[in-house]
């Protein structure tokens, strides 16, 4: 497998280059153009000015995360072309800096969602929390409402300046089903899987993040059964899965170990995160470590490993540790021990002589 590092820009992390690559193993970034709203062309001077600092690092630039997806792609409007044919675009030109991977979500209006960004551990440290209770009972217009003067307010996972825009996309979704929204994945999906195909790229979509619906939004990768569903939609190696750990794991009904078995030879990227989940539908993010956790995540190292998983890896959501101050689940310190821990037990792997012969 490929270790990578997500990097979110010059300016825009705490986490630079030349840190990420004294991080032993580690071969890449992941990136994108984050400053760039959903459904705009990417500009080729500012993907080739990205890929030269990676290359100038020393690191290589070959996933993408994410081209994001417009809202009238997932909810099926007249203009959805418009902004499809920009999508091939991007795609084309991400190709051309050897761009191999591309990952991208279709949740409706949020992308991952948190009550809170720094809830306290028992070791001190920070993590990224969500508390089911309180998402099942959020008036989240209301919020928007009491808070629109205020410039430090934010929503976990809900960038600041599209707030403005919150209601308005909530009323678009009103009556979009699950199986609506299944339809317009595989309008989107029969578009641009073609020129994936013609480029080398494997697009690569994300499961859903909490793998339940919330706020009444409907949410379709969030489990095996959809994965299965979506992959057989466009029967493509370039429609392919970013398996996510964390993700998936935050459902005890899931089996993440299970799911890569199933689908490793779609999966072309993987994040790697731990959770610890609690009965009443609580989560927060953990170590990597399996023991701190709920997920296996020895099992899904070991499912990647027997699968002969050679595609891209990163590790996923840290702690906050050792009063780093840094990107709600991005800092470096947390993340760097999680890659030593995934090597770890990979370079373990290797040596037990009956997994090796495979």
């Amino acid at each position: 497998m490929k270790m990578m590092f997500r990097w979110f820009g010059e300016g825009n992390d705490t986490v630079p280059l030349r840190y990420i690559k004294q991080i032993p193993g580690t071969e890449g970034i992941v990136w994108a153009l984050h400053d760039l709203p959903a459904g705009e062309e990417w500009p080729m001077e500012k993907i080739e000015a990205v890929r030269k600092q990676a290359v100038d690092s020393g690191l290589s630039n070959e996933v993408v995360e994410s081209v994001n997806v417009h809202e009238a792609i997932k909810l099926g409007h007249s203009d959805r072309d418009y902004y499809i044919e920009n999508y091939n675009k991007t795609i084309e030109k991400l190709a051309s800096v050897g761009v191999k991977v591309i990952c991208y979500n279709f949740m409706p209006v949020f992308d991952w969602f948190r009550t809170d960004l720094k809830k306290r551990l028992k070791d001190g440290s920070t993590a990224l929390f969500y508390e089911h209770e309180k998402v099942t009972n959020m008036n989240v217009r209301q919020i928007v409402k009491q808070n629109a003067d205020d410039l430090d307010f934010h929503m976990p996972g809900w960038e600041p300046e599209r707030l403005g825009e919150l209601s308005t996309l909530l009323d678009s979704y009103q009556g979009i089903t699950e199986e609506d929204l299944f339809s317009n994945l595989h309008y989107f999906l029969n578009a641009i899987i073609p020129m994936a195909e013609a480029n080398g790229v494997k697009m690569a979509i994300h499961p859903d993040d909490p793998p339940w619906s919330i706020f009444g939004l409907p949410r379709i990768i969030t489990n095996r059964e959809n994965i299965s569903r979506m992959l057989k939609m466009v029967d493509s190696a370039s429609n392919c899965l970013t398996f996510c750990s964390g993700s998936l794991g935050a459902n005890p009904k899931n089996h993440p170990g299970n799911i890569v078995r199933e689908f490793a030879d779609r999966i072309a990227f993987a994040h790697i995160r731990n959770v610890k989940t609690e009965d009443n539908g609580d989560f927060i993010e953990a170590s990597h470590r399996t023991q701190d956790g709920s997920v296996d995540i020895y099992d899904v190292v070991k499912a990647l490993h027997e699968s002969g998983y050679k595609g891209y890896v990163r590790p996923d959501h840290g702690r906050h540790i050792w009063d780093e101050v840094c990107r709600p689940g991005y800092g470096l310190y947390d993340r760097a021990l999680g890659i030593m821990y995934l090597l770890g037990v990979w370079d373990s792997l290797n040596r037990i002589p009956s997994l090796k012969e495979k």
